[in-house]
């Protein structure tokens, strides 16, 4: 549960997210740390995140009922781009067996 002063000043944050707006540094790393330790504050933010990454997103179409839910990813989850994990899967990412085309190189 978070305390009046820490919602509202989240919300606030969140709310300039999704407007665009600038936050500012300290701003980012006070949510952030927040919300790695507060559930409902790193719901607050993923859910901000997910307006930005689907602008075109209605009040009571599916996106929205998916964002209020809190399901799907954000960023570069969302889209299915994962990165390496060690330097194995990048050494193996450019040794594939259909090198006849330069396509399997595009990470997209």
């Amino acid at each position: 549960m978070l305390s009046h002063n820490y919602r509202v000043r989240l919300e606030s944050i969140c709310s300039r997210i999704v407007r665009g707006e600038e936050v500012s540094l300290s701003d980012m790393v006070w949510a952030e740390k927040l919300a790695a330790h507060n559930q409902h504050a790193a719901r607050l933010l993923r859910q901000a995140r997910r307006r930005v990454d689907t602008p075109d997103m209605v009040e009571g179409d599916l996106d929205d009922f998916m964002n209020q839910l809190d399901l799907g990813g954000t960023g570069s989850d969302a889209r299915g781009v994962r990165g390496f994990e060690n330097p194995s899967d990048l050494y193996d990412w450019f040794r594939r067996e259909d090198k006849d085309t330069d396509e399997w190189r595009r990470r997209d």
